[in-house]
């Protein structure tokens, strides 16, 4: 991406969070309550993209979230949380969450794609630092979250579209 914004690395902003897993973690089958990675998630994505934006932030949207595998009492999980793809005041933040077991070894658990929005202090949406993609594999996946945010505003769009023609 190129333009007259300052510019930062997909490595700038990314973001970690360990949990080991209590009882207060779990659902009623002893598993890992989704709500509670939800909002673990949400935290992340929250600091990736504070640290990108340099200010408040607000998720508009969770774009992905697939639950994989499930984690139990005394598992270690590890949240990554790092930028796909930045639009003007938005931004594509994914979040896996992985099983660490006690040998080091992670299993994928949980995948998210969430859209993040900079405010400014009176909460409006404002610009955010444009992202220097620095490997082939930072290019392969924002040229994917480009498309995506593409296809985003198309189907919005094409909805106010839609409810321009059902309530004239």
């Amino acid at each position: 991406m190129s333009d007259d914004r300052p510019m930062k690395r997909v490595t700038d902003s990314e973001s970690q969070q360990v949990h080991v897993l209590t009882m207060a973690h779990m659902n009623g089958a002893q598993r890992l309550f989704g709500g509670q990675l939800m909002a673990w998630i949400d935290e992340v994505s929250a600091a990736v993209a504070r640290r990108h934006a340099g200010c408040h932030v607000t998720t508009a949207l969770v774009d992905k979230l697939e639950f994989d595998k499930g984690a139990f009492p005394n598992d270690v999980i590890v949240l990554r949380g790092r930028l796909n793809y930045v639009g003007t005041s938005s931004m594509e933040v994914s979040v896996k969450t992985y099983r660490e077991a006690l040998s080091g070894e992670s299993t994928l658990i949980n995948s998210a794609r969430l859209i993040m929005v900079a405010l400014d202090e009176n909460g409006r949406p404002c610009r955010v630092p444009g992202l220097i993609l620095e490997t082939d594999e930072e290019k392969a996946v924002w040229e994917r979250g480009q498309a995506r945010a593409e296809a985003r505003k198309q189907r919005l769009r094409e909805e106010r579209e839609r409810a321009q023609r059902e309530n004239p």
